[in-house]
């Protein structure tokens, strides 16, 4: 095979890299160029994202890639979900993206579900998890406060598509990233007029519909000269973080789990149709886009947020992870456990007041110092785990083998076999730049360097090492679930 270079821009929710990818005889190998922090600006009593520092980044990393003269196949962006720019008819951003995060979506769900649209209803017809920052709730709550960049607007355009936008001038709408927003119908793979009306809106304000693999187009003329490239294309790559990652799962056959460890712990499987029935409505699940026309149908499980936030108030722990984990590892298991998912921790003032005051109103030892609270994240997290993953186990339609961990997270040894226990099946850790790879096998995959799906995974099998956790201690943490989690009950 010839080597081949891809460039990824890799968006999280709290930091962004730009990454080399190269591809050369069955194998990929990454390099990292830039790495910066994706910060929440507030101001006027919102929190919003800035699109052009996040597009500057990008910039600056294609700039590094023209001084190497790297010759670089194609681009990808990926970010997280159900964020969104609002575009006016002149071509201009209306303001900063709100984030997610914004509180003015709180108790938003409800309303909306009395004045326009009732619940099962919208979940008949997206299969989407209820949260409250989806675009949906977003859109409405806008929409109801006289936003005004929102009233002005033309188009509106998921994060990756803007900053696609950004870098091509033409604009699409990218089904993995599209399906995050509660506004689209998997059976139909299309947004769905019945809801877009509900929040003011009709297909004509959205671009294009592609999937992951799709040439957007090349450069513009003005980020060509700005950067010094030629019109390399941009590709449509599975626009949302998960759907990239999970498209790098290494799995041999299709009998597999996938947690994506990141900022949120996304747990779930991949399958042909949506599922969406009775149960998955009262376990609250949801369907997202995934790759080769496949559904990611998992559940959104608040993940590491609650250990960074927690290591950002810790003045006296030690600031490496390994030394914080190790001496987390000595207090006493199950001590105190908290609902990870709990209303609390969605973005508090003191995430280790939260967490104290959590205990406490739940008759629980309030956790004190560091690794109290560490062990208390890291047990909660995996008691959580299990629970999902036994919902997933009722509803797969297939025996599930294996758990693959992904992510950032599959570093942290102490909860990879902590899942491992809590689940009661082997898990595999690994890759840990999930994201970034799947972005660059699809672009690899969008000019004719991979087959498919099952090429892909196969290349990245081979070019990686699996840490493998066995259950341990499995007895233990069933009494663990069944002492401490009872009121987690859905």
């Amino acid at each position: 095979m010839q080597e081949k270079y891809y460039f990824s821009a890799d968006l999280g929710a709290t930091s962004g890299r730009t990454i080399l990818g190269t591809l050369k005889d069955g194998k990929i190998q990454l390099e990292e160029l830039s790495r910066f922090d994706n910060n929440i600006i507030g101001t006027g009593g919102h929190f919003y994202w800035d699109i052009y520092a996040l597009y500057h980044e990008i910039i600056k990393g294609l700039k590094i890639v023209a001084d190497r003269q790297i010759p670089i196949a194609s681009i990808g962006i990926d970010t997280w979900g159900v964020d969104f720019v609002c575009v006016g008819k002149d071509g201009a951003l209306m303001r900063n993206p709100l984030s997610y995060r914004d509180p003015h979506t709180e108790g938003v769900p409800e309303e909306y579900f009395q004045k326009a649209v009732d619940k099962e209803t919208v979940y008949g017809i997206t299969g989407i998890q209820f949260m409250n920052f989806n675009s949906l709730f977003q859109l409405y709550a806008m929409r109801r406060d006289g936003n005004s960049a929102l009233a002005a607007a033309d188009k509106i355009l998921f994060v990756p598509d803007a900053l696609s936008w950004m870098l091509t001038g033409k604009m699409v709408c990218e089904y993995t990233i599209a399906s995050t927003s509660q506004l689209l119908d998997p059976k139909t793979k299309q947004l769905d007029e019945r809801l877009l009306a509900s929040v003011g809106l009709g297909r004509d304000n959205f671009g294009e519909m592609v999937n992951p693999g799709t040439v957007i187009a090349p450069l513009s003329e003005e980020v060509q000269r700005m950067t010094g490239l030629g019109a390399v294309p941009v590709i449509a790559v599975a626009g949302h973080d998960t759907a990239s990652a999970v498209a790098a799962v290494p799995a041999a056959n299709a009998r597999f789990a996938y947690l994506s460890s990141g900022t949120w712990s996304l747990m779930g499987i991949e399958t042909r149709d949506a599922i969406i029935n009775e149960v998955s409505y009262a376990r609250n699940f949801t369907n997202e886009g995934g790759i080769e026309g496949t559904t990611r149908f998992l559940k959104n499980i608040c993940g590491m947020w609650l250990y960074e936030r927690c290591r950002k108030e810790w003045k006296d722990a030690p600031k490496d992870h390994a030394t914080l984990q190790r001496e987390a590892m000595k207090e006493e298991a199950f001590r105190s456990v908290i609902n990870p998912d709990d209303a609390v921790f969605a973005n508090p003032v003191s995430m280790v007041e939260a967490i104290q005051d959590y205990c406490r109103r739940t008759g629980q030892p309030v956790p004190e110092g560091y690794a109290q609270i560490c062990r208390c994240i890291f047990d909660s997290l995996a008691l959580r785990y299990r629970q999902v993953f036994g919902y997933l186990k009722e509803m797969a339609g297939f025996p599930i083998e294996v758990l693959h961990i992904i992510g950032g997270g599959c570093k942290n040894e102490y909860l990879d076999q902590f899942t491992a226990n809590a689940c009661g099946v082997p898990v595999l850790a690994g890759p840990m730049e999930g994201t970034a790879i799947g972005n660059i096998m699809l672009q690899a995959k969008a000019t004719g360097d991979v087959k498919d799906v099952w090429d892909m995974r196969r290349i990245i099998a081979g070019s990686i090492t699996l840490k493998r956790f066995e259950p341990q201690d499995e007895a233990v943490w069933e009494n663990a679930w069944n002492g401490k989690c009872g009121a987690w009950r859905e």
